[in-house]
């Protein structure tokens, strides 16, 4: 469970690299020779945390934590940070960047859901100007959402930064918390179409070399998050029919991480804490005494097992691991 003291623990490591601008891996499309600058002036808020993505749930899970436990010995320097870190002028270079032409594609679609699930939580935290202040941003990858979904024929199934079921689950969050009616018929709809007809999913390919997303699990809370009840529980029948037996069984075992100083390789300890986060999202659907619950249940505490001692260490995991840590130990509170 996620306790006050782990929370701390987790808040203080981000804390120690939200604002650690090098080493930094720029996600920018050159227009011409001069086009360059340095990640802070790029990006007034997200600079840090080694992307821009990591930095967004970074500030997701200090908000997250901020409001779970607002006592935490932490809890007044991410205040501080908040404070200096969310005013209009710095949204607003934020805002400014987006605007390039060559940013049409930035972040989409990890970042964007990350963004919303950032605003969704800030919006949590009404005694704070937070939420307003990021509204401009935020609005900007709404209206992204809105030009794109319609346009996407078809879904990327990838266990990365480009799985588009992780986006729509994120952006859920927000569509809901902001009573966004819209937005939120336009995720579910989008789901359905790229989603709905699946049946009998053998989560062939998983794991590759450097997912941190199961794009079986990852699809499956998706749906969980966007339909009806018993609308889901028909389509995840259907989709992984075989779950009281333990098949498919690569979805039960762990994956080997080999080199935690290789950024790539590490993202397989986030493989291992997300579907502790997607069994245990999954199993909370299901009635106590079904079956097929208890074994999702083992399957995220093994999970969970397996990857929580390594969201502290190296730096190509210890920038972003923690996050996903939090999604998965307080699967039941996290929408």
């Amino acid at each position: 469970m996620l306790t006050e003291d782990l929370a701390n623990r987790f808040a203080r490591i981000a804390l120690g690299h939200v604002g650690r601008e090098y080493p930094n891996s720029v996600q920018h499309v050159f227009a011409n020779a001069h086009d360059i600058g340095t990640p802070r002036v790029m990006h007034p808020i997200f600079y840090g945390s080694f992307d821009w993505h990591s930095c967004v749930h970074s500030h997701w899970m200090l908000a997250y934590l901020l409001r779970r436990f607002p006592h935490m010995e932490a809890a007044a320097d991410i205040r501080a940070l908040f404070d200096a870190r969310f005013t209009p002028d710095a949204v607003a270079g934020e805002c400014a960047y987006l605007e390039r032409a060559t940013s049409r594609g930035f972040q989409r679609p990890y970042g964007w859901g990350w963004l919303l699930k950032l605003a969704s939580e800030l919006m949590q935290h009404p005694a704070h100007p937070w939420a307003e202040a990021l509204a401009p941003l935020t609005q900007i990858f709404v209206a992204r959402y809105q030009a794109f979904l319609p346009q996407a024929t078809y879904p990327v199934r990838v266990g990365t930064h480009f799985n588009t079921a992780f986006s729509l689950r994120m952006a859920a969050d927000y569509a809901n918390q902001a009573k966004d009616a819209a937005l939120l018929d336009l995720l579910r709809s989008t789901a359905l179409r790229w989603y709905g007809a699946d049946r009998n999913a053998p989560a062939w390919g998983e794991p590759s070399g450097d997912d941190f997303l199961s794009s079986t699990l990852i699809e499956a809370d998706c749906m969980r998050r966007l339909l009806p009840t018993e609308q889901f529980a028909t389509w995840f029948e259907h989709f992984l029919p075989h779950i009281a037996e333990g098949h498919p069984a690569i979805l039960f075992a762990p994956a080997t991480v080999s080199d935690r100083s290789d950024g790539k390789i590490a993202h397989l300890d986030g493989l291992n804490i997300s579907r502790a986060w997607c069994w245990q999202s999954l199993a909370t659907t299901l009635p106590a005494g079904d079956v097929r619950r208890a074994r999702m249940e083992e399957a995220a505490a093994i999970h969970l097992h397996a990857g929580l001692p390594h969201v502290a260490g190296d730096y190509m995991g210890e920038h972003w691991l923690a996050s996903y840590a939090v999604l998965a130990l307080d699967a039941g509170a996290i929408i």
